[in-house]
């Protein structure tokens, strides 16, 4: 690889990592080519991309990024990086779930809010609903009080209308 190459590729490297939600580091060693091209095509559906290359160029990438000293300090072996651009739960739980399935793969590290993530906080972020859920959670929970309030409304409007309606009968029986 040429030098313009490897600075183009650090500039690509280093582009993704500042504008991702989070970053994962997986340690791919032992996986073959297709359960790899598997895992880039279960990452995409989820709305993330893979990039494999040297760990020394991702090094160099990560220098200038705040808060990722101790993130790159993991740049060692068979490293890819793992960026979820979109929903970083539905990424997690992705990489979580292959890593269940292949053995070879291993989720090292995480980087989120300029922060290190250890690997049983991967496995906590990869139990949390996706981002479509949490948003449906938290409209049911805004809407329940109107929608109680309605109801309560609702109801006394309909105990006035039967006990017209009573009225109403008694009044035609005498």
């Amino acid at each position: 690889m040429n030098k313009q190459t490897k600075i183009a590729l650090v500039a690509d490297l280093k582009g993704l990592m500042s504008t991702a939600q989070a970053t994962f580091l997986i340690n791919y060693k032992g996986l073959d080519v297709a359960a790899l091209q598997g895992l880039r095509k279960e990452v995409r559906n989820g709305g993330g991309s893979i990039k494999v290359t040297k760990a020394s160029l991702m090094r160099i990438a990560a220098q200038d990024i705040p808060g990722s000293d101790s993130f790159a300090e993991n740049f060692k072996e068979q490293v890819g990086l793992v960026f979820a651009n979109n929903d970083v739960s539905a990424v997690a739980k992705q990489l979580v779930n292959f890593s269940k399935t292949h053995a070879t793969l291993k989720v090292v590290a995480g980087f989120y809010e300029a922060r290190l993530l250890s690997s049983a906080e991967l496995q906590f972020l990869a139990t949390l609903p996706t981002k479509d859920v949490l948003v449906g959670q938290l409209a049911a929970t805004l809407q329940a009080p109107i929608s109680g309030f309605a109801r309560v409304l609702h109801a006394h409007i309909a105990k006035l209308a039967y006990v017209l309606k009573a009225v109403e009968e008694k009044q035609q029986n005498s």
